[in-house]
């Protein structure tokens, strides 16, 4: 059998950095004696966040009166990642390139275990943009073209402050998602993030691997989840929409006015775990 690597990155507002743990485990529990042959990782950036968020909903909530707490503080974490990601991303430094940097270093730990192998990534909400961000910085630097933020703008000095020494090419090559086969996104937020750019100019990665497949799952009642396919020609030839109740039936009644179990519950989804774990079968096969 090969080896197959798995990488998570996790979504908008509050996130412990044990976020990937009980989908791990579930997947584990799927694949058997197979989950020998995966190699798991999961990107965490909200630390990069989160305790600035922390100190503003500190002096929101303490001393103003405030309806709705639990949704407010979904917001606030979940558009204060979002706005903190994109603002000023082209700097030195930024939370982008540092979100970014998160990424590499899962990827990086999962060569160091097994070089070469297939990776899939599994990416929820914010995470799909940022993934996706990653993923086509990265594209343009390998084709030798121009990147404006981000590690990949120069992906060997950031590679020497962060590890004093270069990559090598097998690992250059890792980083850039070169052998990827697959990807699965959930309550993914991209159509938020291009909504004001017309088609034309609405393009997905390209297929890193030809055994890329790419999976998206969107529940129809989460306002934050959205299928891919309407955006463009290019999303509607690579990606497989796929509407699902991420709620598993519970709650119904709540879900018909959006709240964040809506958008929080797609890894405990059956039709989602099980589809990663077939997905890590068939390259472990």
């Amino acid at each position: 059998m090969a080896d197959v690597a798995l990488i998570t990155v996790h979504g908008m507002g509050e996130t412990p950095e044990d976020y990937a743990d009980a989908l791990m485990g579930r997947l584990r529990g799927l694949l058997g004696a197979t989950s020998g042959k995966v190699v798991m990782r999961s990107a965490y950036y909200q630390k990069i966040l989160q305790d600035n968020e922390d100190e503003v909903w500190r002096r929101m909530h303490g001393r103003a009166p405030l309806r709705y707490g639990d949704l407010r503080k979904f917001v606030l974490y979940g558009f204060g990642d979002a706005a903190g990601l994109e603002n000023r991303k082209e700097i030195p430094g930024s939370v982008y390139e540092e979100a970014q940097g998160e990424i590499a270093k899962a990827l990086l730990s999962a060569h160091a275990a097994r070089p070469g192998m297939p990776v899939v990534f599994v990416a929820q909400s914010l995470g799909c943009q940022v993934l996706s961000s990653y993923i086509y910085d990265a594209q343009k630097a390998m084709a030798g073209r121009p990147v404006g933020a981000g590690i990949w703008r120069n992906i060997d000095a950031w590679a020497e402050a962060h590890f004093t020494r270069p990559l090598t090419a097998s690992e250059k090559t890792f980083l850039s998602a070169g052998t990827c086969a697959g990807l699965v996104t959930t309550g993914c937020n991209i159509p938020i993030f291009v909504a004001a750019h017309k088609e034309m100019h609405i393009i997905p990665i390209a297929p890193p691997t030809q055994l890329f497949k790419w999976i998206n799952f969107y529940d129809p009642d989460d306002v934050l989840g959205w299928p891919l396919q309407p955006l463009s020609s290019g999303y509607r030839v690579l990606v497989e929409d796929r509407a699902i109740n991420a709620s598993g039936g519970v709650a119904s009644l709540l879900l018909r006015s959006w709240n964040p179990f809506a958008h929080n519950s797609y890894w405990e989804d059956t039709a989602v775990v099980e589809a990663i774990a077939a997905m890590l079968r068939r390259l472990a096969a």
